[in-house]
């Protein structure tokens, strides 16, 4: 609109030309830069191969102890009242079938404590509380390493990150007087990607570590109780016979 103005005043050739320049240029529609999460992960390095590992390795960890958790507390609520009936019956090895039923750390305490029945009490209790031992330290087995991944990944993350950090400098050092901006903002970009690749590792395994032994908590709490109950059971025959 100006220029046309200008054209129809009669202004020479030469200054519109010059008006033209002087004016600012339309800005370049900037691209917004959007990537994948495997092109985020490429970025930083051999590091993440690291922590994929540990991923991999939590995840196999939780499952495999969820699917043991889940299949040690499926049994039949009247377990223990039908092994109180077969133990008066006199029908040991029913109830050592029954208990063999079941693929449970109670069942098996219950069949240790049956196999032991005709000893002394405290020999039977002894064998029981073994078992249990036993049962728990299977349950737990792997959990530490779960806690190892929980608490380790974050370090290897940030040790990425400040291995980054420390590239991005050197390379500005290295630039000279042709330091860009680009340079520095690149580099943290890459090193942060390791920090953010072991937070989400770690918070997971820490989550599933807390999820796993509150679960275990509860089993123990209920071997403990089934062998009160078996050591109960075993006193009322010979309360009755006296």
């Amino acid at each position: 609109m100006m220029f046309s103005l200008l054209q129809a005043a009669g202004m020479p050739d030469s200054l519109t030309q010059a008006v033209e320049n002087m004016t600012p240029a339309a800005a370049p529609v900037q691209q917004e830069m959007s990537y994948s999460l495997i092109s985020m992960a490429a970025k930083g390095g051999w590091l993440m191969i690291v922590l994929l590992i540990l991923s991999i390795i939590a995840i196999y960890i939780f499952g495999k102890k969820w699917w043991m958790i889940h299949k040690a507390g499926n049994i039949d609520k009247n377990f223990m009242k039908d092994i109180r009936d077969y133990v008066h019956e006199g029908k040991l090895k029913s109830a050592i079938t029954l208990c063999q039923k079941y693929d449970s750390p109670i069942a098996r305490l219950v069949e240790k404590g049956i196999e032991r029945i005709g000893r002394p009490l405290s020999d039977i209790q002894t064998s029981v509380e073994n078992m249990g031992n036993t049962e728990v330290a299977r349950l737990e087995k792997g959990l530490p390493l779960l806690a190892t991944i929980a608490g380790g990944a974050p370090m290897i993350g940030f040790l990425g990150t400040v291995i980054g950090m420390v590239q991005a400098f050197f390379n500005m050092s290295q630039a000279g007087n042709n330091i860009d901006i680009t340079l520095l903002s690149s580099g943290i970009y890459t090193a942060m990607i390791t920090t953010v690749g072991g937070l989400i590792v770690g918070i997971v395994a820490y989550f599933g570590y807390n999820y796993l032994t509150s679960n275990i908590s509860d089993l123990v709490f209920k071997m403990e109780s089934a062998t009160i109950d078996f050591m109960d059971l075993l006193h009322e025959p010979a309360d009755s016979a006296e």
